[in-house]
C-alpha cells in the first residue's frame, strides 16, 4: 500500500464502497490514486472514467509525488512489453515496478 500524504488523503484514495464495485461509479468516492504511475486524481462524475490530474493534496497542501507514467512505459518497452498488447508483467500492475532496479 501506497504512504499517502496525510490521513485524509489516505481515506480518500483507499475508500471502499460497499454499493459500489467501481469507484468512478461511486458518487462518494472523490480521490483517484493509480499506484502504477503514483498519481492523484480529482475523479469526474460524468459517467466514464476520467479523473483531473492533480499536484498538490487538496487537505493538507502537500506536493504530490511526481507522476511515474512516463518511466513505467520507458521501463515496459525496454522490457520489450506493448502494453496495448501485451500482458503486463505482474509486478507492473502496481506500484511494486518501483523497487525493482532501475534499468538506465
Amino acid at each position: 500500500m501506497s504512504d499517502h500524504c496525510c490521513e485524509t488523503m489516505t481515506r480518500y484514495a483507499s475508500a471502499d464502497c460497499d454499493q459500489h464495485d467501481d469507484p468512478f461509479a461511486c458518487p462518494d468516492t472523490l480521490i483517484s490514486f493509480d499506484a502504477r504511475f503514483q498519481e492523484y486524481g480529482l475523479i469526474i462524475h460524468d459517467g466514464g472514467t476520467s479523473a483531473s490530474t492533480i499536484d498538490f493534496c487538496p487537505w493538507c497542501g502537500r506536493r504530490l509525488p511526481e507522476s511515474q507514467r512516463d518511466r513505467w512505459f520507458d521501463e515496459l518497452e525496454r522490457l520489450g512489453v506493448d502494453p496495448g498488447e501485451d500482458e503486463i508483467p505482474a509486478a507492473y500492475q502496481n506500484d511494486r515496478w518501483l523497487a525493482l532496479p532501475s534499468r538506465d
